[in-house]
């Protein structure tokens, strides 16, 4: 394809985006306000998955003065599937790093649970990305939320006109729910960070793989109608090495070598776009949820570790995406 139908195509497509975000503006189809007066980030330097990564982590935690004693922790990853030599999960480490760090600060419970979007077999993706050993050695539960008891569960937000969804026992009676997203660009949603990354919380088994109903509701106003609904307190995102181009399953990896820790996953969301050179402004969930489920303004965002760094190149897209890259001239932001 030439370079001027490449920029008429993402031209196109920006101005859908832009009807996308005028319309589900237009009318409040919430029934919660997730949003505070301020949110709080962390950024933390972590160059590796091994050697201080725990430390490094409950270091960050430390930061947010978080109270878990006697709840029950859910970690939610990003598991889609196992693709050899790729980079499209969440890190196995990392995960059992942070059931380590919120076992210390009290929880009377940490498990992991993932509803794999692509592959059925739960179990061949826990094996084949390491996952089950690391889970086994260190006492940690994992549920299958593909496969979990269900309970029917009113929504809270009805972007996508539908009343309710039927989502898992396990994480309706978790109290303190993280989202562990891998940093990847997604070739139908912009990004796939905290927010999108719930969408392993709806059960393939009622909804298909990968989750086809939301997909054919809309996957910015799917992402909206779960937010709400499931609320995330804590976001700890895998941006040591992330993911550009054709993600989120056949693209590049790419070195941020940076967690990224949030207390709102608007404002988490918000600081992984501009750390990998896009706007947030123009991504369409993060833009409509800044509204009710939390905040993308740098001037409501206290940043309790590094500033943001947008001095990198930004990340590359599927061409309908590339009106998201911020050009390096025009994002000051430190």
């Amino acid at each position: 394809m030439k370079a001027g139908q490449q920029t008429l195509l993402s031209r196109s497509h920006q101005l859908v985006t832009e009807a996308a975000i005028a319309r589900l503006l237009a009318k409040p189809k919430h029934h919660v306000i997730r949003k505070r007066p301020r949110s709080r980030v962390a950024i933390l330097k972590a160059e590796s998955y091994v050697g201080r990564l725990e430390q490094t982590l409950c270091q960050g935690l430390n930061l947010f003065h978080l109270d878990l004693h006697g709840k029950t922790v859910l970690l939610k990853p990003n598991l889609v599937d196992y693709i050899p030599g790729g980079h499209i999960n969440t890190h196995p480490l990392l995960v059992v790093a942070a059931a380590e760090c919120f076992r210390r600060l009290g929880a009377k419970t940490v498990l992991v649970g993932e509803g794999p979007g692509h592959q059925r077999d739960t179990e061949l993706v826990l094996l084949e990305s390491g996952f089950a050993d690391l889970l086994r050695k260190q006492r940690i539960r994992f549920v299958d939320l593909n496969r979990d008891e269900l309970v029917e569960t009113p929504l809270l937000a009805h972007y996508t006109g539908m009343k309710s969804l039927w989502l898992p026992r396990t994480i309706l009676e978790s109290d303190f729910i993280v989202s562990m997203p891998k940093v990847k660009t997604h070739h139908w949603s912009g990004v796939t960070l905290s927010m999108k990354n719930m969408f392993g919380v709806v059960p393939g088994a009622k909804y298909g793989w990968p989750k086809n109903i939301l997909h054919w509701k809309g996957i910015q106003e799917s992402i909206l109608d779960v937010c709400a609904t499931l609320p995330v307190h804590f976001v700890i995102a895998d941006a040591i090495v992330a993911m550009e181009g054709n993600g989120p399953l056949n693209g590049t990896p790419r070195r941020l070598n940076r967690i990224v820790l949030a207390d709102d996953p608007v404002a988490a969301d918000a600081t992984c776009a501009r750390l990998m050179g896009l706007d947030p402004d123009k991504i369409v969930h993060i833009r409509v949820g800044a509204q009710v489920l939390g905040s993308s303004s740098p001037h409501l965002i206290r940043q309790l570790a590094e500033p943001v760094d947008t001095r990198e190149i930004p990340f590359e897209t599927v061409p309908d995406y590339e009106y998201l890259r911020f050009r390096a001239h025009r994002y000051p932001l430190s």
